[in-house]
């Protein structure tokens, strides 16, 4: 279910003087310097959860963000703590230079030093767990583990639509425990633009897909034929469905074990009606490292070349869909695009993209990171950027997500 029924928003909780949990997604990239010291790179996750947090703490809440930091293998690791994150946190809160606002930030998620600061908030006040994924209990689900963390809190709030796809204990466990739940400013605003692509998409609807792998994919390619006027596919998936056509890709990557499933999707959208759009010229290179392209029809890539991004007569064809599409929803990149050599198609595509009338949704991953690569006002034009891309995915494919069902009262 892609709605809000059932769930309660943050504006409708009782959170003025309570204590409450805020499972928010802080899994930022970071970046070690020379002298040891993590250095975030991105802080547009912090960035999207500030609506939440910044209500919470107007209310008067006593405010307890929870989140997790990348994937540490055995307990803590100083590389992976959260403070590089509080203490961004604390920047982007103060309104003022002169304005100071701390993020309190104990050295576990539970136990004596979690509750000690939690106990010690005043309304208004906030600090942030250290990262949940210290403790395997938290990937685990683990009970136990979530009655622990609901010892601190009087109010349960998720905002962290990165992590609802994943039965995690932060995430389904905790909120079981918690009388008041319900969903903060971010998850809400996911659920009702992803809500609207799924259930009730306007005419005509063109889905782009890109990315590494046909097989990443699958079950959104199949869901999507059920609802889409024209699907386009470019990135190196394209080239497996290509080669399924006889296109001979030369040292392309192509998925060979998925050329018959790739067969099988072009008979379904021909059975469908829907109208499957791929590259017909590419821009080649000998490796991924060239400065340069050439751009080359699909069926004459010249022999130790390979597809690294599509052509300008790609792009021709996929803008008459953009010019009369209603609703786009867009996952994966047309090519290479971390390479300036190859990142004209993926841009080309953002642009026009961010120029039409359409309600367009981005579902995350490297999607979003290069429509803010494509150019200065570009991301801003777009209905709807997702912050999760496996959850936006799975939310598409017409999955229930464990972390928006425990929500539904």
């Amino acid at each position: 279910m892609t709605t809000l029924a059932g769930i309660t928003t943050i504006k409708d909780l009782p959170i003025e003087n309570k204590r409450v949990f805020i499972r928010v997604d802080f899994n930022v990239p970071l970046e070690e310097q020379p002298d040891g010291k993590m250095v975030i790179t991105d802080d547009a996750r912090i960035v999207e959860a500030l609506p939440t947090i910044k209500h919470a703490m107007e209310r008067g809440a006593r405010v307890i963000l929870a989140s997790h930091l990348g994937r540490p293998k055995k307990g803590p690791d100083p590389k992976l703590s959260l403070e590089p994150v509080g203490a961004r946190l604390a920047e982007l809160l103060c309104e003022t230079p002169e304005s100071r606002i701390e993020v309190h930030l104990p050295e576990d998620c539970i136990g004596d030093a979690a509750k000690k600061v939690v106990f010690d908030l005043r309304a208004g006040q906030v600090c942030l767990l250290e990262n949940l994924r210290f403790h395997p209990e938290e990937e685990a689900d683990d009970e136990a583990f979530a009655m622990k963390l609901a010892e601190l809190c009087d109010v349960y709030v998720d905002d962290a639509f990165g992590a609802v796809h994943r039965a995690h204990a932060s995430v389904h466990a905790l909120p079981k425990l918690v009388r008041e739940c319900g969903c903060g400013f971010l998850l809400e605003k996911e659920i009702l633009a992803l809500g609207k692509i799924v259930t009730n998409p306007d005419k005509p609807f063109v889905a782009i897909l890109g990315g590494a792998k046909v097989s990443d994919k699958i079950a959104v390619l199949e869901s999507l034929l059920d609802k889409v006027d024209a699907l386009i596919i470019g990135g190196a998936m394209a080239n497996t469905f290509l080669a399924a056509r006889g296109a001979n890709l030369q040292k392309s990557k192509i998925e060979e074990d998925k050329l018959a499933l790739a067969r099988t999707i072009i008979e379904k959208a021909r059975e469908k009606n829907v109208d499957l759009v791929l590259p017909v010229d590419v821009v080649v290179a000998s490796n991924i490292h060239a400065s340069e392209g050439t751009v080359v029809d699909v069926g004459a890539i010249p022999e130790g070349h390979m597809a690294l991004d599509v052509g300008p007569k790609s792009l021709a064809l996929f803008q008459k869909w953009f010019d009369k599409a209603q609703s786009v929803f867009w996952n994966g990149p047309m090519g290479l695009f971390e390479r300036p050599a190859f990142a004209n198609g993926t841009f080309e595509v953002a642009r026009a993209l961010a120029a039409s009338r359409a309600f367009t949704v981005i579902g995350g991953g490297d999607s979003a990171s290069a429509v803010k690569l494509a150019g200065a006002g570009i991301a801003e034009k777009f209905s709807h950027i997702s912050t999760g891309g496996g959850a936006s995915l799975e939310l598409i494919e017409g999955k229930k997500l464990p972390g928006i069902e425990v929500l539904r009262r």
